[in-house]
């Protein structure tokens, strides 16, 4: 009933909305408010100066969550990193600074190795020993604690306050005292390690944090339990873990040998296009291993010095003894290039099946190539005769010229010489070598 004072009924009506516009805003609030999260930042290969950002930028993105006035982000109970790393290679200052901010995070974080047969070595090891909570599958390695960065002094100094045990590895299979505090069955999984973890109390600077990482649920029978909360996977982009593989001594290999088997394939058989955009991502990406692991030298210029020696022989018409000793040497190099051991070493399947890929470029591929182009209407023995061009490489009296637009091999028995440079005239063809001469003779 509305009373008779308007006065009074306009006071009332005015504090009814009032009250409304504070409770519904509130509700609202509530109600779009998403649930408390875990994060698991998966921390995989090794840990170079991109994939060290990327788990800065992960623990500080998850921190600002638990700020006030971020409550419509969704708060991030938890951050697990899940490493499976051989070591780092990544610049010594960032990765002191990671090292620092594990140690002292600025909300609960932990650190599992997982799942088997995952490794974590030298400065991985020693990150896994600073977090808060430590923990591992059963049946990971840990190890190799120094260096802390890949292709260090042994002696070079640890993180602060990290681990730093002997000079093996230890084959995980429970508590080892001052690195891992959880490793077994439950803990195989990291939904099974959340699940150990609730009510777990750490201590965060002077704050003493009680982790929930479970809620209670309804399944549609009636029936109650409890589950996880939800968990969100952080990886890294595409490009930090293209860049990534190029820390692996046999896939910085692959991309060097391809970069320079396609630049030579692409200077004999093709000629400018795409092949040579392929050759330059190649190398870039190659170029990624010398610039962090740890390089032989003298085993890269034998790696440049095989290449060589195939692509002479390749010009001379495929000499057996060049083409065995390119190949050789291409091999070998592989082998003793980068210098990461004990812990990143070469994989075994990765170089074999690179040096089979050269020799099927150098012994296979261009050759046929070579033939097609000559088979290729306008292009045979009758096309190419009289045709002018200029020669590329000094004619000695093999080499290689340009006619119209592409590159050949070709071999001048004329008494004048060819150099690099001069106007040649196709004279005869035999096989896939032109015969060429100046272009003054008749």
């Amino acid at each position: 009933m509305i009373p008779n004072n308007p006065v009074r009924a306009t006071r009332i009506l005015a504090g009814a909305a009032a009250l409304w516009a504070l409770l519904i805003p509130a509700y609202f609030a509530v109600a779009k408010t998403p649930p408390a999260t875990i994060e698991l930042v998966a921390v995989e290969g090794a840990i170079h100066d991109a994939t060290a950002r990327f788990i800065l930028d992960a623990i500080d993105d998850a921190a600002r969550s638990r700020w006030p006035g971020n409550e419509s982000q969704g708060r991030v109970e938890l951050v697990i990193l899940m490493i499976d790393s051989p070591g780092v290679v990544a610049d010594a200052g960032l990765f002191a600074e990671l090292g620092e901010v594990v140690r002292n995070p600025p909300l609960p974080l932990g650190a599992w190795v997982g799942p088997a047969p995952a490794v974590a070595y030298g400065g991985a090891a020693q990150l896994v020993s600073l977090a808060p909570i430590r923990a591992a599958a059963p049946g990971v390695e840990i190890g190799h604690w120094q260096p802390t960065l890949v292709g260090e002094a042994a002696g070079s100094p640890p993180l602060e306050g990290s681990y730093t045990g002997g000079s093996g590895t230890v084959k995980v299979d429970g508590r080892v005292p001052g690195l891992i505090d959880l490793s077994s069955s439950q803990t195989a999984s990291p939904r099974q390690l959340l699940q150990l973890l609730d009510k777990t109390t750490l201590q965060l600077g002077e704050e003493t944090v009680t982790l929930s990482t479970t809620r209670p649920f309804t399944a549609e029978d009636g029936a109650e339990g409890v589950t996880v909360l939800q968990t969100v996977l952080r990886r890294p982009g595409l490009w930090t873990q293209l860049v990534g593989l190029s820390t692996r001594p046999e896939v910085a290999f692959f991309f060097l040998m391809a970069g320079l088997t396609i630049a030579v394939f692409e200077f004999f058989a093709v000629g400018p296009g795409v092949a040579a955009a392929v050759a330059a991502i190649s190398l870039a990406l190659g170029a990624y291993g010398p610039a962090t692991l740890p390089v032989r030298w003298w085993a890269f210029a034998l790696m440049l010095g095989g290449v060589g020696l195939l692509a002479f022989s390749y010009q001379r018409g495929g000499v057996l003894l060049l083409s065995t000793a390119g190949m050789g040497a291409v091999a070998v190099s592989g082998v003793y290039l980068f210098d990461g051991a004990p812990q990143i070493t070469l994989g075994w399947a990765g170089w074999a099946l690179t040096v089979a890929g050269v020799a099927f470029f150098f012994f296979l591929a261009m050759p046929t190539v070579a033939r097609v182009r000559f088979s290729a209407p306008g292009l045979g023995r009758e096309g190419m005769v009289g045709k002018r061009g200029n020669a590329v490489t000094d004619l000695g009296p093999d080499g290689v010229v340009e006619v119209e637009g592409g590159r050949w091999k070709a071999t001048s028995h004329r008494a004048a010489a060819v150099g690099a440079g001069d106007p040649i005239k196709v004279v005869g063809v035999e096989g896939d070598t032109l015969e060429v001469g100046p272009t003054e003779i008749s």
